[in-house]
């Protein structure tokens, strides 16, 4: 039964195509978990120039706001640190109890900070909401393969999918569309402000939050309650603190003000900190990308525009794909902490390649003007392109602006482009983004598991994160195939006819990949362990 005082929710039906499966047979998901060990450890100050959009994760798709919900929201399913593998997190067990049902038995006794209980009800609610609100920059993209989601009984979960045998769904679980939350707190149909959230107290993640002022300090306290994969925090609490300059937390990590920095800390920091005995800089895996997203409607001769022409809009695309010196970028900006990268999917997941180097420049990944040149005439382009491009100066780091300034110069320097080059707060950015302000903008992807699927389906298929209105059925017919294939071999092979067909289309223009990086004092212990291939950041593991 269900808790008498809720309300149950209709099943959910998100029509589109069936997204997000894998190989293998169906089978139960991960393993058990280990503990981090017992809390009682000192205090753990994390800093950040990231930002907060909303602590209701049915409205965010972000690193910055994952970073706190991954803190203090429970998740069906998780990962060990150290680990990608999805394993029961709050869940007694997980598998597919047939080719399009998966079953989720929670642990007794769950509750939230606040007393409430916590039973599949609340499991439902929470996806559902997520799929109902499909707030423009949340996470429901992820959730294209869901069907349904039934409350069995308090501790019985069954998910119904559209495509059979997804195997990549147990990792879905533990992104952002799968923090579990109180539906006596949370609006079935809207966002709740962060005020109400924290006042609500609807918490059964590793800590809880004690106190909050948004983008300038959360206090952390260890949860006594939680019950799942991550065993108890190494510490009795954790502090995260915003910057705005990268070069203020800079110096309170090299001087103890701050226990660990995490993003983003320029390149120029990163090397100067490498000599700091004070302090050790740690590197873990990549998978981070940089990119440009064009808007289909509003770009130079975009569908909405007055001079509106496909083919002309694609040349500008292209010839701007011919222009950009991406190792220039990487040298100058980044001291090689970004390298290149030539496709939408992250060099070294299977199935990756690399099409933007054949496609365009001169054909080894460095510029061409005479292609760019000869893109924009073959369209019937004359005269110089005004483009108004936006970037970010918080979220993905103070060196934004250099890169964006190259990026400005490579286009201007060859006559065919002029530039106007902006920039604007996450906060705003990331609204205004999906609200179509930005006919060029700069975006950034953190990966919410490692698979090259992770850097298609959000992307290309229709209703996808980036809100660009770029659709192609023969681009989404290949990221359903590919999702549906067994046999890993041609699984890989439509991997990469996908990123082919992306790449002659140009919905994004991928320019930098990039490795995780943490400064930690050298008293501090556990910083390895939260960079892993999960791509979580894990403050339970931090203890000195």
């Amino acid at each position: 039964m269900t808790k008498s005082n809720k309300v149950l929710h209709g099943a959910i039906a998100l029509a589109g195509i069936s997204a997000l499966a894998l190989t293998a047979c169906t089978g139960p998901a991960g393993g058990g978990g280990t503990s981090t060990g017992g809390a009682g450890g000192s205090s753990i100050t994390f800093g950040t120039t990231d930002k907060v959009v909303t602590l209701d994760p049915a409205g965010s798709y972000d690193a910055g706001s994952f970073l706190v919900m991954n803190q203090v929201y429970p998740f069906l399913m998780n990962s060990n640190p150290g680990s990608a593998e999805a394993s029961p997190d709050i869940a007694e067990s997980a598998s597919f109890t047939s080719p399009t049902e998966y079953t989720v038995k929670l642990k007794e006794g769950l509750k939230f900070a606040n007393g409430h209980a916590l039973t599949a009800s609340d499991v439902k609610f929470s996806y559902d909401r997520v799929v109902k609100i499909a707030d423009p920059n949340g996470p429901a993209s992820l959730l294209s393969n869901l069907k349904s989601v039934e409350a069995k009984d308090d501790t019985t979960v069954v998910f119904t999918l559209n495509a059979a045998n997804d195997q990549v769904f147990p990792s879905i679980l533990g992104t952002n569309t799968g923090p579990i939350i109180d539906e006596e707190v949370f609006p079935a149909d809207k966002i709740l402000g962060d005020d109400e959230i924290v006042a609500g107290k609807p918490f059964a993640g590793p800590y809880t939050i004690d106190s909050y002022k948004k983008n300038e300090l959360v206090s952390l306290k260890a949860n006594s309650e939680y019950k799942g994969l991550l065993g108890k925090p190494a510490n009795d609490s954790a502090v995260i603190k915003y910057y705005a300059d990268s070069n203020n937390l800079k110096l309170d990590v090299q001087g103890g003000n701050v226990d660990v920095a995490g993003r983003s800390l320029t390149a120029t920091d990163a090397a100067d900190l490498e000599k700091d005995s004070k302090v050790k800089v740690y590197k873990g895996p990549g998978g981070e990308l940089r990119y440009i997203v064009f808007n289909f409607d509003t770009m130079p001769f975009g569908a909405k525009t007055p001079q509106a022409d496909p083919k002309k809009a694609l040349a500008v695309r292209q010839a701007m794909a011919h222009l950009v010196d991406r190792q220039a970028i990487s040298d100058q900006v980044y001291k090689g902490t970004y390298v290149p990268a030539y496709s939408v999917v992250a060099d070294g997941l299977p199935g990756a390649t690399q099409p933007m180097k054949d496609l365009y420049g001169e054909g080894s990944g460095k510029p061409s003007l005479d292609k760019a040149k000869k893109a924009l005439s073959d369209a019937g382009v004359s005269g110089t392109v005004n483009i108004k491009l936006q970037y970010n100066p918080d979220h993905y780091g103070k060196s934004s602006g250099d890169e964006y300034a190259m990026v400005k110069e490579q286009l201007e320097k060859s006559g065919l482009f002029k530039v106007d080059l902006q920039s604007t707060e996450w906060v705003t950015y990331s609204k205004a983004r999906t609200a179509d302000a930005y006919p060029v903008y700069q975006l950034g992807w953190f990966p919410d598991y490692s698979d090259a699927d992770n850097y298609l389906t959000p992307f290309f298929i229709p209703g996808n994160f980036l809100k660009n209105h770029y659709e192609n059925s023969a681009v989404t017919d290949l990221i359903k195939k590919q999702l549906l294939t067994p046999e890993k071999e041609e699984r890989e092979k439509l991997i990469g006819e996908a990123q082919e067909a992306v790449a002659k289309d140009l919905s994004t223009l991928p320019l930098l990949q990039g490795a995780q990086l943490l400064v930690a004092g050298s008293e501090v212990k556990g910083v390895e362990k939260t960079l892993d291939p999960s791509f979580k950041t894990r403050l339970g593991v931090l203890s000195k």
